[in-house]
């Protein structure tokens, strides 16, 4: 069974916001006509890197809540310009939208175990995606999504 990742999204505002940004590393990639791919740096190589990569995802903390996902294709450690060892998680640029979970703040990412993880908005629910994020993030905060 595939185990995921949780980890804040500093900067972001929405999960417009973080699609907006992946959009636009993927077309810096292409214009320095480097290969298309979107992954995020971190300091902690995952000890659990096989079953990360066995089809688990990076859940994404936006505002206090889980909101939405992307899965994790492959995890490559490296060591910096300084000497410190870090990692590139690899991610499917394809941001798939979650039920939004609260989460309190915390540093780094966290193992998120799939029976904990948000359900991904099925196609019944998709018509949340569309509300603005303001009241998406009211209607979360009294527990109504």
């Amino acid at each position: 069974m595939a185990l995921n990742l949780i980890k804040l999204c500093v900067g972001c505002e929405s999960v417009e916001d973080l699609e907006e940004w992946i959009a636009s590393r993927l077309a810096d990639c292409r214009r320095q006509g480097r290969p298309e791919e979107q992954f995020h740096t971190t300091r902690m190589v995952p000890t659990r890197a096989a079953e990360i990569v066995d089809g688990g995802s990076l859940y994404w903390v936006i505002k206090g809540s889980v909101q939405c996902r992307q899965l994790v294709t492959e995890i490559r450690p490296f060591t910096d310009d300084d000497g410190i060892g870090r990692c590139h998680l690899v991610l499917d640029p394809v941001v798939v939208r979650t039920e939004w979970q609260p989460r309190r703040a915390f540093q780094g990412w966290r193992y998120l175990k799939p029976e904990d993880a948000p359900a991904d908005l099925g196609k019944g629910r998709a018509a949340l995606a569309e509300l603005p994020p303001k009241l998406r993030r009211e209607l979360a905060e009294l527990g109504l999504l």
